[in-house]
């Protein structure tokens, strides 16, 4: 489902993010992405959707080489992908409702959707009730659940997190790993990056651990390359 094969990534000459970076998620895992801030968690992150290319290297999401990738396949790419933001990225003026069916409409669906799919969505994170406040009206608990009701709306086949958890009590953290917990069992590979080592021990998923850019985990084997789509090389020549 998302393969690193060797990726590194550099700002500048004084400035690399990620160093030969090689692992594998397969469809359906549930994945921890964690490091101290500096890490690369992020980089690693955007790469994926990508928001920015890899100076070395391959990334390969759904069987999508995204450094073969025309400009104008991202957006449709980034169909699949459900992503939560760290700061959430609700519009302010907008309610609940409006806020999801944005979303909607981007995505491509019908209107007469959108409040179905709306109230799923939101029941799914028990905020159904809340579909015509708006985003300052609710806790920060809630207006993270609304951002997580946003990225499940279209049952994506990839679940992004950054930090969902980072300004949540323990309680609050542990209801947003059970919501991921459930999208999971609904078929969606989930990566969540987070700095709560607790949260991590206590799911018992799978880790990868960035230290100044390089995964820790030595156990971590470099995958084979897989088939293309169509018989073609998934790999770009970077000679």
């Amino acid at each position: 489902m998302i393969h690193f094969y060797h990726v590194t990534k550099k700002f500048d000459r004084y400035s690399t993010a990620l160093h030969d970076v090689t692992f594998q998620i397969e469809k359906g895992e549930f994945v921890f992405v964690t490091g101290p801030s500096g890490a690369g968690k992020s980089t690693l992150l955007k790469l994926i959707l990508r928001q920015m290319m890899p100076t070395e290297g391959q990334v390969i999401v759904n069987g999508r080489n995204l450094n073969a990738m025309r400009r104008g396949q991202v957006p449709y790419f980034r169909r699949e992908i459900g992503m939560v933001f760290q700061d959430f990225k609700l519009i302010e003026r907008m309610t609940v409702f409006e806020n999801l069916s944005f979303i909607l409409t981007v995505l491509g669906v019908a209107p007469k959707e959108h409040k179905k799919k709306a109230y799923s969505a939101l029941r799914a994170v028990s905020l159904h009730h809340k579909m015509n406040s708006y985003p300052l009206q609710l806790s920060g608990g809630e207006q993270q659940r609304v951002a997580i009701a946003r990225a499940l709306i279209n049952d994506p086949l990839v679940l992004i997190a950054d930090e969902p958890t980072g300004n949540l009590d323990p309680d609050l953290s542990n209801d947003i790993v059970q919501i991921f917990n459930e999208a999971n069992l609904r078929g969606s590979t989930i990566l969540l990056a987070t700095h709560d080592r607790d949260l991590i021990r206590s799911s018992g998923r799978r880790v990868l651990s960035l230290v100044q850019g390089r995964l820790s985990d030595e156990k971590i084997a470099a995958p084979e390359p897989i088939a293309a789509r169509g018989g073609e090389s998934l790999f770009v020549n970077w000679s």
